[in-house]
């Protein structure tokens, strides 16, 4: 079922009560991907942060050596910055910004009060985006959409050009990066997964069965599942609803 329909208004809520929100985009994008769900957060009272992860930035000149410990230390500080007023701080992961979340919840599982995955989940110890990925091949470029494992469903021509446009590869070593996982606190964080490719059921069939993306699913131990059925960028298919979503999310 889509939740949506039953968000709670925030104008009833005393606007410091809400918590800050960091929103981290996937693979091949910067802040500005979340531009429409920012405006729409705010517009709800939160404070809102869009990062773009090390190693996604194009004037970067060491953009392609950039890691996944890097990604998981400027999440760190993010967080930081965002709670250094008091606030709680809830982390928005969309699709493989999972990973970098996944180490730092590792790292401190104390650090936010929820993570909330678009389209994501997290990852497990021994996960590798491509184990196959060459040691030679600084990085990865924005497949052509038809070679992508990914539905861009809903998502306006006018919004693949400006992706296609701004995209920024993949940098060779957060693509094939084994993840090392030991706190098994990590998994105590409440988090939220908003299905946006296939339902809920079908990810949490996946989760059981031990698939490799969605197998860490299963060991979360205070999930909230919601679906908002479109694409895999809700972000461009369908802003005002994931905002929306999110939103709710947060305040639980």
């Amino acid at each position: 079922m889509d939740h949506t329909t039953n968000t709670l208004p925030t104008s009833s809520l005393p606007t410091n009560t809400l918590p800050s929100l960091i929103l981290v985009p996937g693979h091949w994008l910067g802040a500005w991907a979340w531009d429409g769900v920012a405006s729409e957060l705010r517009a709800r009272g939160h404070a809102v942060t869009a990062v773009t992860l090390p190693g996604l930035d194009p004037d970067d000149p060491d953009r392609a050596t950039r890691t996944l410990d890097d990604q998981a230390e400027a999440l760190r500080q993010a967080v930081a910055a965002a709670s250094a007023d008091g606030s709680a701080v809830v982390l928005v992961a969309h699709s493989g910004a999972g990973v970098p979340v996944s180490l730092l919840l590792d790292q401190d599982p104390t650090a936010v009060s929820r993570v909330v995955y678009v389209d994501s989940g997290p990852s497990g110890d021994g996960s590798v985006f491509d184990a196959d990925f060459p040691a030679e091949q600084a990085d990865s470029e924005l497949p052509p959409f038809d070679q992508l494992q990914a539905s861009p469903d809903g998502v306006s021509e006018q919004d693949l050009r400006v992706f296609r446009e701004r995209a920024v590869p993949q940098p060779g070593p957060v693509m094939r990066q084994v993840v090392h996982l030991t706190n098994d606190a990590r998994r105590d964080v409440p988090s939220t997964i908003i299905a946006c490719s296939f339902p809920s059921e079908v990810l949490m069939q996946m989760a059981r069965a031990g698939n490799e993306m969605m197998a860490e699913v299963a060991s979360l131990r205070d999930l909230e599942l919601v679906d908002l059925p479109t694409g895999h960028w809700p972000m461009w298919s369908r802003p005002v609803e994931l905002a929306a979503t999110i939103s709710t999310a947060a305040e639980r």
